[in-house]
């Protein structure tokens, strides 16, 4: 964005403009729990990304990126505590370390698709929304109910509150 408008105040602004959704978002409560919100977390997160797709000028992507920022901490809050929630008793070392591994490894091929396609003018604003898609079609995937004959019929297991953040 910065390259396309000549304006390096955008390489700082942008980034800023999406912690300050983080921020804003971060602070409200929520009702419901972690493992019902993911879904639905990530769904905002990857519509956020969607009005960078007509390539603002620099203040309305300014603007736009608020908003997939305002979901961006909720949805790890939300992963890092359904996961806890989920995890079998002697385990939880194990499935945080999948978590953050599957983090590690999303931004690690982001970061290269997005190096191999920086001139491809939709890359910057695609390249989230696509990451938020992927991780949506996993989660909904993965849920009980979702796959064979044999998954839904498991109980799901009982989740603690949402955080107040």
């Amino acid at each position: 964005m910065a390259e396309r408008h000549s304006q390096d105040i955008l390489s700082d602004l942008l980034p800023v403009a999406f912690a300050v959704g983080r921020f804003l978002y971060g602070r409200r409560p929520w009702p419901g729990s972690p493992t019902g919100q993911l879904p639905i977390e990530i769904g905002a997160f990857w519509v956020g990304w969607l009005p960078l797709l007509a390539l603002p000028g620099p203040h309305a992507a300014t603007a736009a990126v608020v908003l997939p920022g305002a979901f961006l901490t909720i949805v790890v809050t939300c992963a890092y505590v359904a996961t806890g929630a989920l995890t079998p008793a002697g385990r939880t070392s194990e499935a945080y370390a999948w978590l953050i591994l599957s983090i590690g490894a999303g931004q690690a091929a982001g970061t290269a698709l997005a190096g191999r396609l920086a001139d491809h003018a939709l890359a910057g604003a695609a390249l989230p929304g696509i990451g938020a898609a992927f991780a949506l079609t996993i989660l909904l995937l993965a849920r009980p109910g979702a796959g064979s004959p044999a998954r839904t019929q498991q109980s799901p297991l009982p989740t603690p509150s949402r955080p107040r953040i």
